[in-house]
C-alpha cells in the first residue's frame, strides 16, 4: 500500500495518533479502527489496510501505521525509547536498521539527540540483542525471490553502479532476518522510483533521499543508495555480520586505522572512499573475505594467514544430478528440463523422478522407466551439446532395500538414494538405512541426508560423523541439495563432511525448469558457508570424470 491519496494519508494520520497514544497494542483493538466510519477515509483503502493485516498480522501493520520499519517498532515495543525518542531516531540520524542502531551506540551519536543521555543510549544497546532475536525471520529462499525483483528492476535503473544484497541474505543463511540492497547510484530519486513503480501493493515505510523501506510480497525490504564514492563501505557493514565486522575494526584499529559503519578512516579521522569491500579489505593488508563466511570466528585469523579457501562458485558447476520432471512431481517435462540445463550451459544433467513408494503425488513406475528411457534417447539425439544421464531418486525402505529391483537399477546410469520416510525409526535404525544404501554398489549419491524441512522440521539426529566416514569408504557422494526446503547438508555440515574425505555434489533438486539457476545459487551459497571448495565437489569436474567415479563405485562388469 503505497500511500498517495488524501483519504488513505487521513486515516495514516488517525491511526498513527491511536498508535502513539497506545490505544492500540494488539489485535483486538483493531476491530474499532476497521469498523469506524471516517469521513475522509477512502472505504477502498480501508479494505487494502485490512488485507495487510490479514496477509502480515499486527506487527506489520501497527509498523505500517506508525510509518517505521520493523526494527524501529520492535526497539519501540522492548520499552527502551518512548515514541517520541524513536521518532528523534529515526528523522535525526535517518536510523532505519538495528545495523543503524548498533552504529549508533557504538559511534555515542544517540546521547547527543534532544531527550537522550548515556543511560538511554546504554538502554538502546542493552535492547539489541534481544530485538534481533524478535525480528520474524523469512527463509532464504522466500527471501531471495523476494530480493531477486528488487535487484533485477535496480540493474536495469540509469546511473544505478550495481546492485547486491546485504546481510544474512548476502551471507546465505538458512534464515533471514532482513531484505537489505545496496545500490549505489549518483541518481537515487530515479532508483526510488523504479521501485515504487514494480506493484501497487507495496506499503511504504520510510522514504528519504538515499533510503527507501517498504513491505513487499509480505516481507519488508530496504535499499539504500549510497554514494558510488564509498558504496563498498555501506556493503561491507551491513552484510556482517556483527562479530565480523567487529574482529575486522579491532585488526583495523591494530593497524592504526578506524572502521566505522561509515567507512574507513586515518588516524586522523580522514576518510579513505571506497568504491567496493576490496579496497577496505586491502587497505588493512586482507583478501576480501567471502560473505558467506564472514561468522567472526577464524575467517579474519585465515586471511591474515593468506589460508581462505577459494570457495566454489557458479562458474565452476558443470552439471546438475538432481531434478524432477512431469515423470514423478515435477511440474515440467524432460524436454524442458533439458532446455534449462542447456540455457544454462551445462555439459551434462541427471533426470532423477522419484520411485514406486515415494511419498510424491506421482512416481515413475517400473513400466514407466522403460518409457522415460525412450524419450531421454531421443532427446539426447536432438541435443548432442548436452549429456542427459537417465537416474532415479530411489527411497531407501524401512527394511534398508532400494525401491527397485536390482534389475532395474542397474538400467540407469546413476542412482540417487534417499530418506524421505523416518518411518517411526530411532537414530540408529535411519543410520543403518544409510549405510545399507551406501555399501549398495549402485548407489552412486545420498541425497539431502538430515531431510530436513526448512523452518518446519528439523533434521535427523544422527552421528553424521560416522555417515561422512562411511560415505568416504565407500565412494559415495553426499549432496548438498538446493531446494529452499532442504539446503542439506547445510554449510556446518558440509564443513565436517569435507573433512572426513567425501565428495560433495551440489544438486538443485529443482521441480521446475525456471528455478534451475536459482536452486543452484542457493546450494552453491549454503556449501560456500561450508568452506567448500571446487576440488571437493563432482559436479565441477568433466562429464568423464563423473562416469568414472559412478563406475569405480559399481565395481566391475
Amino acid at each position: 500500500m503505497i500511500r498517495g491519496d488524501a483519504g488513505e494519508a487521513s486515516l495514516c494520520q488517525r491511526a498513527s495518533e491511536l498508535v502513539r497514544a497506545r490505544r492500540i497494542e494488539s489485535d483486538a483493538d483493531l476491530g474499532p479502527l476497521f469498523e469506524t466510519t471516517l469521513p475522509d477515509c477512502d472505504p477502498e483503502m480501508l479494505k487494502r489496510l485490512r488485507q495487510m493485516y490479514e496477509a502480515g498480522g499486527w506487527v506489520l501493520v501497527e509498523s505500517a501505521l506508525a510509518d517505521l520499519p520493523a526494527d524501529l517498532r520492535w526497539l519501540l515495543e522492548s520499552g527502551a525509547v518512548t515514541i517520541e525518542q524513536l521518532e528523534a531516531i529515526h528523522h535525526s540520524l535517518a536510523v532505519t536498521s538495528a545495523a543503524d542502531l548498533a552504529a549508533a551506540v557504538r559511534e555515542r551519536t544517540l546521547r547527543a539527540l534532544p531527550g537522550f543521555d548515556a543511560d538511554t543510549e546504554a538502554a538502546v544497546g542493552a535492547a539489541l540483542p534481544t530485538l534481533r532475536t524478535l525480528i520474524p525471520r523469512i527463509p532464504l529462499g522466500r527471501a531471495t525471490a523476494t530480493a531477486e525483483v528488487l535487484l533485477q528492476r535496480l540493474r536495469t535503473v540509469p546511473g544505478v553502479a550495481w546492485a547486491l544484497p546485504a546481510g544474512s541474505l548476502r551471507r546465505g543463511q538458512d534464515m533471514v532476518g532482513d531484505i537489505e540492497i545496496v545500490a549505489p547510484t549518483d541518481r537515487p530519486a530515479d532508483a526510488i522510483e523504479a521501485l515504487l513503480s514494480l506493484s501497487e501493493d507495496a506499503h511504504l515505510l520510510h522514504r528519504s533521499q538515499r533510503r527507501l523501506y517498504m513491505v513487499t510480497d509480505r516481507t519488508q525490504a530496504g535499499v539504500r543508495l549510497p554514494e558510488p564514492s564509498n558504496a563498498g563501505a555501506t556493503l561491507l557493514y551491513l552484510t556482517g555480520s556483527a562479530a565480523h565486522f567487529e574482529v575486522l575494526r579491532a585488526h583495523a584499529a591494530a593497524a592504526g586505522w578506524r572502521l566505522t559503519a561509515g567507512g574507513l578512516h586515518q588516524a586522523d579521522g580522514t576518510l579513505v572512499p571506497a568504491a567496493t569491500e576490496d579496497i577496505i579489505y586491502a587497505a588493512l593488508g586482507l583478501p576480501c573475505i567471502p560473505a558467506e563466511i564472514r561468522n567472526g570466528d577464524e575467517e579474519v585469523a585465515a586471511a591474515i594467514r593468506g589460508e581462505l579457501p577459494t570457495l566454489v562458485a557458479r562458474g565452476d558447476i558443470r552439471g546438475d544430478l538432481h531434478m524432477h520432471s512431469t515423470w514423478s512431481d515435477g511440474r515440467d517435462t524432460v524436454a524442458a528440463m533439458v532446455q534449462g540445463c542447456r540455457a544454462l550451459g551445462y555439459e551434462y544433467m541427471a533426470m532423477t523422478d522419484h520411485s514406486p513408494h515415494s511419498a510424491a503425488v506421482r512416481n515413475l513406475t517400473a513400466d514407466g522407466v522403460t518409457r522415460q528411457a525412450e524419450e531421454i534417447a531421443q532427446l539426447r539425439e536432438q541435443h548432442p551439446d548436452i549429456a542427459i544421464l537417465h537416474g532415479c531418486e530411489v527411497d531407501i525402505l524401512p527394511d534398508g532395500r532400494l525401491d527397485f529391483p536390482q534389475k532395474i537399477l542397474e538400467r540407469f546410469d546413476i542412482v540417487l538414494a534417499s530418506l524421505h520416510e523416518r518411518a517411526g525409526h530411532s537414530p540408529e535404525q535411519l543410520m543403518q538405512r544409510y549405510v545399507s544404501a551406501m555399501k549398495h554398489p549402485l548407489v552412486t549419491l545420498v541425497t539431502h541426508p538430515t531431510n530436513r524441512v526448512v523452518p518446519t522440521r528439523p533434521g535427523y539426529d544422527l552421528d553424521y560423523d560416522r555417515l561422512f566416514e562411511i560415505a568416504a569408504t565407500t565412494g559415495t557422494i553426499v549432496e548438498i541439495d538446493g531446494a529452499p526446503s532442504h539446503l542439506d547438508l547445510d554449510g556446518a555440515l558440509a564443513r565436517r563432511a569435507c573433512a572426513a574425505g567425501v565428495t560433495l555434489a551440489i544438486s538443485s533438486d529443482c521441480h521446475r525448469a525456471e528455478t534451475l539457476a536459482r536452486q543452484m545459487d542457493l546450494g552453491i551459497a549454503t556449501a560456500r558457508r561450508g568452506w567448500v571448495e571446487a576440488r571437493h565437489v563432482l559436479n565441477t569436474r568433466s562429464l568423464a570424470d563423473v562416469r568414472a567415479v559412478i563406475a569405480r563405485k559399481r565395481g566391475p562388469d
